[in-house]
């Protein structure tokens, strides 16, 4: 092999690394990558906890012993790094809990129930989204709520309200129902009981369970909490 050819090969070498390089990740090893995850675990159980806009990137470094400039390595802004939250995240945790509305065309109230259950198995999967919906989904002001609608608009949104109107049209569900209630009311239903059945499991109290929880919300769904008429 001549010197020239050896050249050429250690320079395709060097163009191919750089090609297989992601935008936004520096080179290197898997350590690169469990750093890089490690940092957005923080970042989200920080986030959850005092919220988005209370959470500088200098907060997010001291809470990971990391370096401020170690971190600007991974993430140059605290945009950057919540998109990449948001890409990676949270939104295939919401993405898992689509689908109820289409597995059950024809009975809301299974739909509904469906969806409460989704909310809570994700909940309990990810113990960061209960409180980071509550914190800045929920709230009109939250970081991450307009984050996502300037990214994403409100089309997933709209596509659940306009189920519950054809419903409502069909005779299957309430009419006096408010769509826009009616999910808020589904998410106080579900987010905020999980919220302290988390709690409740980190004190090592197992009174409260998922199951416990299921069965309350479909009561309240199907039955609501009047007494049913004995026969």
């Amino acid at each position: 092999m001549s010197p020239e050819n050896g050249h050429d090969k250690s320079e395709n070498n060097i163009d191919n690394g750089q090609k297989r390089r992601r935008p936004g990740r520096p080179a290197g090893t898997s350590k690169n990558t469990d750093k890089r995850e490690y940092l957005i675990d923080i970042a989200l159980k920080l986030f959850s906890n005092q919220g988005i806009a209370q959470t500088p990137l200098s907060a997010i470094a001291a809470a990971a012993g990391v370096t401020p400039a170690m971190l600007h390595y991974y993430f140059k802004t605290r945009e950057q790094l919540l998109d990449v939250l948001i890409d990676e995240r949270y939104m295939p945790a919401r993405a898992s809990m689509g689908g109820a509305f289409e597995l059950h065309p024809n009975d809301p109230v299974g739909a509904l129930t469906a969806l409460t259950q989704k909310f809570i198995d994700v909940s309990l999967l990810y113990p960061w989204f209960a409180p980071l919906w509550i914190r800045e989904v929920l709230s009109e002001t939250g970081l991450l709520k307009q984050r996502i609608d300037a990214r994403f608009g409100s089309k997933e949104k709209q596509s659940a309200v306009n189920w519950i109107h054809k419903w409502q049209d069909e005779g299957r569900l309430n009419p006096d129902l408010d769509p826009e209630f009616l999910f808020i009311s589904l998410f106080g239903l579900t987010l905020m009981p999980v919220a302290r059945l988390q709690q409740e499991i980190r004190k090592g109290d197992t009174s409260l369970s998922a199951e416990r929880l299921s069965r309350h919300i479909a009561a309240l769904l199907k039955s609501g909490v009047g007494n049913l008429p004995i026969d």
